[in-house]
């Protein structure tokens, strides 16, 4: 189907894409903005937007915004050809008119596959949940006692979970205060020693 511009196949189902209100287009970019800068000065890792994962014969999903160590500094995923295949470490999901298939199908696909960490960002009603994946089930990552929310698997990638609804804040000050952390310049090291054997 050459025309269909975004469509989904999860369980063998074909899902068409609803619809994108303002508000999703809006934390959509800002968010995939947010992992595309950690991407940046993270070498090794990159961030896709709205890029078809083949998870299976009969699951080729199009996440909003995927993160991954690339697979030649170790990451769990592989290339096939122009797409992507295996399960990225992040998935972030935008979820409006989608709530149900985020939280349903997609959830239970992406835990299946070994997506390690799965972001999603509710819009009704305001909320956002960071899952990891621990001996094959999700949980709920909790914030610090300053309120961010910390990744698990890509150090420093840091969140002010107010400043993704509050023009007020900005997402790369947690951001800059993560990528500037002992812990990131560590994962760096890490990832260049990998990409050297």
């Amino acid at each position: 189907m050459p025309d269909l511009k975004r469509a989904e196949l999860i369980g063998g189902i074909v899902f068409m894409s609803s619809p994108v209100s303002k508000p999703h287009g809006k934390s959509h970019l800002s968010l995939g903005a947010w992992l595309w800068l950690y991407a940046d000065l993270t070498p090794g890792c990159e961030a896709l937007a709205e890029s078809t994962w083949v998870m299976g014969p009969d699951n080729v999903p199009q996440p909003d915004v995927s993160l991954r160590i690339m697979p030649e500094y170790g990451g769990q995923s592989q290339d096939a050809g122009e797409y992507a295949s295996g399960a990225p470490e992040l998935i972030m999901e935008v979820s409006g008119s989608s709530s149900s298939r985020d939280l349903g199908v997609k959830l239970e696909l992406y835990q299946r596959s070994g997506v390690k960490e799965y972001l999603t960002i509710l819009l009704k009603p305001n909320r956002l949940i960071w899952r990891q994946l621990v001996r094959g089930r999700y949980r709920e990552i909790e914030p610090r006692a300053d309120g961010l929310l910390c990744s698990r698997v890509f150090p420093g990638l840091w969140l002010d979970p107010e400043a993704v609804s509050n023009p007020k804040k900005s997402l790369r000050t947690a951001l800059e205060q993560g990528i500037n952390s002992p812990e990131h310049a560590a994962f760096v090291r890490k990832l260049a020693e990998k990409n050297k054997k």
